[in-house]
């Protein structure tokens, strides 16, 4: 069973967003998602001032078994990365929502979050 933190909002394509009140982002994607690519070996994460656009390829995560593409859950301009999967993208697999974040954006608009399934939408969407 994969953990479903329930504070955060989520994809179809198993990415996960979790905004804060000043209009910032940080994604990542999902236990499920981790489970499934196996154990990771390269990521590939947008540039600092990168501007990305909801829906849209922004990153890759590649695994012994494929390579994926990460699609943008949201809107915005990327502030941040983080860096420490460079040289360990294996920590996505042991900690997919906390220290494996993937990148945070300044988001464009906010009422694209509403678009997002809530936790229990996602668990639904993984019993199909």
């Amino acid at each position: 069973m994969s953990n479903i933190p329930g504070h955060l909002k989520y994809t179809e394509s198993h990415e996960w967003v979790d905004a804060d009140d000043e209009g910032n982002a940080r994604i990542g994607i999902t236990d499920h998602a981790q489970q499934e690519l196996g154990d990771l070996v390269f990521v590939e994460l947008p540039a600092e001032g990168d501007e990305i656009s909801q829906g849209d390829p922004c990153a890759v995560v590649e695994s012994v078994k494929a390579a994926s593409d990460i699609y943008s859950p949201v809107s915005g301009r990327v502030i941040a990365i983080n860096e420490e999967l460079d040289g360990d993208p294996a920590i996505i697999n042991s900690d997919p929502y906390n220290d494996g974040w993937l990148f945070e954006v300044e988001l464009f608009d906010t009422e694209e979050l509403d678009g997002l399934k809530d936790a229990e939408a996602y668990e639904e969407t993984l019993e199909e």
